[in-house]
């Protein structure tokens, strides 16, 4: 039995990553950090961990911890990847990885050097609507791809963290924080990396980070495609991949909490439908990575990939400033 230590245990922690925990067979929360004592032990007491610790380091000290689960700011997540990679604890990063990518580059080299096992959280590849997509892709189903298209949009101006719009805090608005769980998408159903990007966002007066965003995506295979954030609609998602011989496209495809209706279209004929449930994509995450641990082999998505994709987010950023294409 794995052990994990949750670093940052906050709205995240107890609306996604603990109801993934109760379901897992292969690991559980021994340990749990948050800045204020008091709540730390009253989180602990209500979800029945043994351990509560204030700071990143005095939990990875906790010989009843594995693995350090990184569920901080993200521009906390440099300082804690390194504390647990000194302490030798396998790590699990949420999303975005870092703040840039010169910090995602450090953490992989610490880990590798620690040689502690580094992962990063794009739970969406765990998610049965998003295998579909890639199994079909990698089928033929739909012929070569030629146009793509992700969409994530909620309404987060309220949301409870609050330090989502604090620019010191966060890597970004929902072009970074939701974004990347578009673009991480597209590059996994695709089985293709982005060769460039070209982006526009949109501020308001209400936060300091972009309050929407788009992007336009070349891969090196040639396809384009495209992703739109906001932080200003009422939660949608929608994933679509048009290829020579047909389209596959469902909406809300990428949520955990409803079901999702998947479509294989050639023209207007219908090939395929089905119905999926995303449900497990969370519990399905943590097994793997506590399986990698137990059999020293390689986490399916590594450190590696968040440090690409914090490339391209590098990358939309600075097209979102000179409004040229930009290559990660």
């Amino acid at each position: 039995m794995i052990r994990f230590g949750i670093a940052g245990f906050g709205l995240h922690a107890v609306k996604r990553l603990m109801p993934g925990f109760a379901c897992a067979r292969n690991c559980t929360v021994t340990a749990l950090t948050r800045r204020d004592p008091e709540r730390a032990r009253a989180s602990a007491r209500e979800y029945s961990i043994a351990h509560a610790f204030t700071s990143t380091g005095e939990m990875c000290a906790c010989p009843d911890v594995d693995v350090v689960f990184v569920a901080t700011p993200d521009a906390l997540h440099l300082a804690d990847v390194l504390e647990a990679a000194r302490h030798g604890k396998h790590i699990l990063v949420e999303k975005p990885m870092a703040m840039n990518a010169d910090q995602a580059s450090q953490m992989v080299e610490v880990a590798r050097a620690a040689g502690v096992l580094l992962g990063v959280a794009h739970v969406m590849r765990f998610e049965a609507s998003v295998r579909w997509f890639r199994e079909r892709v990698a089928s033929g189903a739909i012929g070569k791809p030629v146009l793509a298209r992700a969409a994530f949009v909620a309404p987060l101006l309220n949301s409870a963290r609050t330090w989502i719009n604090d620019p010191t805090l966060a890597t970004g608005g929902p072009l970074a924080d939701i974004g990347v769980h578009c673009f991480d998408t597209l590059k996994y159903v695709l089985n293709d990396d982005v060769h460039s990007v070209m982006a526009q966002a949109h501020y308001d007066q209400h936060w300091s980070v972009e309050a929407s965003g788009t992007t336009l995506f070349q891969f090196n295979g040639g396809t384009l495609a495209t992703m739109s954030v906001s932080a200003r609609a009422p939660y949608q998602t929608l994933l679509e991949v048009t290829g020579e011989d047909g389209i596959l496209s469902a909406v809300n495809a990428l949520n955990v909490e409803h079901l999702v209706i998947l479509e294989h279209r050639r023209g207007f004929d219908i090939a395929e439908r089905r119905e999926v449930t995303n449900a497990h994509a969370y519990t399905s995450q943590v097994e793997a990575f506590a399986a990698a641990v137990e059999s020293g082999q390689p986490f399916e998505v590594p450190g590696e990939v968040g440090l690409s994709n914090q490339r391209i987010l590098d990358a939309i950023f600075r097209s979102v400033k000179s409004g040229k294409v930009e290559n990660p």
